[in-house]
């Protein structure tokens, strides 16, 4: 079923533009997802005994206007499918007058984070999250092609600030990383981004720049150039 929240852009939220920047409207995704685990006692409390967590697989997130400082918005959620250990789950934001701001694509993998592989989604799980209708969108492939080549840029090392409660690079860091790497005039209208694997306290992760037609994509990977985060923007 659908589950929504109402809040406020706060200035903390914006960037130079006074606009909410991608990562905070990440943020707000993630933050009614994990509201609506918790309002429906399927969140931490009910993973932690058994080393569950909800791991993102990829984002697809369209754009369509960015509200500015103190604008009054609503984040909603739902689950669209499941299958085995998969979560199919779509988003929109939404100004106070229904305006469409941002819809969202994700794919979710539930995790025994202590064996670190998958485990089928238990039949609580299904009951309590249902299924809605997929939204209306034009729903792009989960895995990003990168362009061949590259420009490289200087290294990032992950510090405490960048993890959340599962010891690992909260999703929306990722993207923040990214987008550090790309000049501040950059604009775009779809971010894309796939997870490979999980960055830890310590990693040091290699950002690369590649353009292929019209999109610009952002790879931050390991010292042996395997992927952690791929972040495709158009």
């Amino acid at each position: 079923m659908k589950y929504s929240f109402n809040t406020r852009v706060r200035y903390s939220e914006i960037g130079v533009d006074g606009r909410l920047t991608p990562g905070a409207l990440i943020d707000y995704f993630q933050d009614t997802a994990t509201f609506q685990s918790e309002d429906y006692g399927i969140g931490l409390d009910y993973m932690r005994p058994f080393h569950y967590a909800w791991i993102l697989a990829s984002w697809q997130i369209d754009m369509l206007r960015m509200p500015s400082l103190g604008e009054e918005v609503v984040s909603t959620t739902w689950a669209y499918g499941f299958e085995k250990f998969y979560g199919y789950r779509n988003f929109t934001l939404t100004g106070e007058d229904g305006e469409l701001l941002a819809r969202a694509n994700s794919v979710w993998v539930l995790m025994n984070m202590e064996k670190q592989r998958p485990v089928k989604v238990d039949p609580l799980m299904l009951e309590k999250y249902g299924t809605e209708a997929k939204i209306e969108m034009e729903y792009a492939p989960r895995h990003i092609l990168l362009p061949e080549g590259g420009e490289g840029q200087p290294p990032i090392v992950i510090e405490s600030f960048h993890l959340d409660t599962n010891r690992h690079v909260n999703n929306a860091r990722y993207v923040e990383l990214a987008l550090g790497c790309l000049p501040e005039a950059f604009e775009f209208s779809r971010m894309r981004v796939e997870y490979k694997k999980q960055a830890l306290l310590g990693d040091v992760l290699i950002p690369v720049i590649s353009r292929g037609g019209e999109a610009v994509t952002v790879t931050l990977s390991d010292e042996e150039k395997t992927p952690y985060c791929i972040v495709e923007l158009s």
